[in-house]
């Protein structure tokens, strides 16, 4: 079972690509017909209008909206970027692709960055602060914008799992000097592949624009106001066809967080409570994508047990989430991590499962629960399921 997105694919996706078929207007640049027709600058519009951001560039994955956001605000070789150890690969990977370093920090209860330890972690070459609303929910923002801004380095939205969501009301990917989201079928809203990036400048949007159109100006407008300097950029773009789904999808978004939120309420109710186990914090319950709910137990021994009579696993055995996974940071490469050296995440994720409210995937660590389109049956006995194990694990 893929994201909740993915559950309301319907009729008018279809529509939408049966327009570019009839017209097999495959690119965003439609020879002699005007861009501003094109899907692809349509959803740029959209999200810019719907979640009040500032401007937006399209583009074929979450991972190239990463690249592109940090092109745009001109992380490279020598600098730092504070990263979370509990986040997707490509948030780091992204990183060193621009010949940047990767610094991982802790994540704290609500398994995001700790800004505690970020601000422990900041150098003289620290450029980002990579904020990571891992499992769809919100950073301490608040802190984060305010340690960035005292020290005077970039704050960007890592947003993948968390289109839609919010923080005090501003829309998550929107808050920090620029954002990104992804669409793949295991996000909130999908388009099969895809994915946007989010910037608060017009500088960095022309910047960040180049990078994915092979450094051509926004909308390759060259009697427009591009980037002032001339840049080499790669093909990064959205197909039309992407974006005809990504348009209907995006109508719906705060539909399907109505409906995870409104099964993981449900869930809450049907869950008892326990001595030795509790919800994560969040930050801004409201805000919550609500694509899992996350419970923390005291220690790892009945996490585990209560996993195994599951069939799923503690968040530390997630696939490539979890630094501690990642060979990439283990073996020949100038960035070197192994488990043990953020000891506060080590702990966190061991005795963290995650209950699938609306995205089922085993390499998250959510192989264990309900989606968006489950009926009350299957909600009451995921949740006495759930109950009789954690009470089987505490009691023993």
């Amino acid at each position: 079972m893929p994201g909740p997105g993915f559950e309301f694919l319907g009729d008018e996706e279809r529509h939408n690509v049966e327009q570019v078929l009839a017209q097999w207007s495959l690119t965003r640049y439609l020879f002699d017909n005007p861009e501003e027709q094109s899907f692809v600058r349509r959803l740029e519009r959209d999200i810019e209008a719907h979640f009040d951001s500032g401007p937006t560039v399209a583009v074929n994955s979450g991972t190239s909206a990463l690249a592109t956001a940090l092109a745009g605000l001109g992380v490279g070789p020598g600098d730092e970027v504070i990263v979370p150890g509990y986040t997707y690969v490509a948030s780091i990977g992204s990183i060193g692709h621009f010949g940047a370093t990767p610094v991982l920090a802790e994540v704290d209860e609500s398994l995001t960055l700790d800004p505690d330890d970020v601000e422990r972690r900041i150098t003289p070459r620290t450029r980002a602060i990579m904020a990571v609303h891992m499992l769809g929910a919100s950073c301490d923002m608040e802190r984060l914008r305010k340690i960035a801004d005292r020290h005077g380095v970039l704050l960007l939205e890592d947003a993948a799992q968390a289109c839609g969501g919010s923080y005090r009301g501003a829309r998550l990917g929107t808050i920090g000097d620029a954002g990104a989201y992804s669409f793949n079928p295991f996000k909130v809203i999908t388009c099969g592949e895809g994915g946007v990036a989010l910037f608060r400048d017009h500088a960095s949007y022309a910047r960040g624009f180049a990078y994915q159109d092979q450094g051509w100006p926004p909308l390759r407008d060259n009697n427009g106001v591009g980037t002032g300097e001339a840049t080499f950029g790669l093909n990064l773009r959205m197909p039309e066809l992407s974006a005809a789904v990504a348009c209907a999808q995006l109508k719906r978004v705060d539909t399907v967080l109505a409906e995870t939120r409104r099964v993981r309420n449900r869930l809450i109710e049907l869950i008892e409570p326990h001595e030795g186990v509790r919800q994560r914090r969040l930050h801004d319950a409201e805000g919550d994508c609500a694509n899992v709910l996350v419970h923390t137990f005291d220690s790892a021994e009945p996490a585990r047990e209560v996993a195994g009579q599951l069939s799923t696993k503690p968040l530390a055995d997630s696939g490539r989430h979890y630094y501690g996974n990642m060979p990439q940071l283990s073996g020949n490469t100038s960035v070197r991590y192994a488990r043990g050296d953020l000891p506060r995440t080590d702990d966190l994720l061991s005795r963290s499962l995650a209950i699938s409210v609306g995205v089922s995937d085993a390499h998250l660590g959510s192989g264990f629960g309900v989606g968006v389109r489950s009926t009350e049956e299957d909600i009451v006995r995921a949740a006495e399921k759930f109950n009789s194990a954690v009470r089987s694990a505490v009691a023993a």
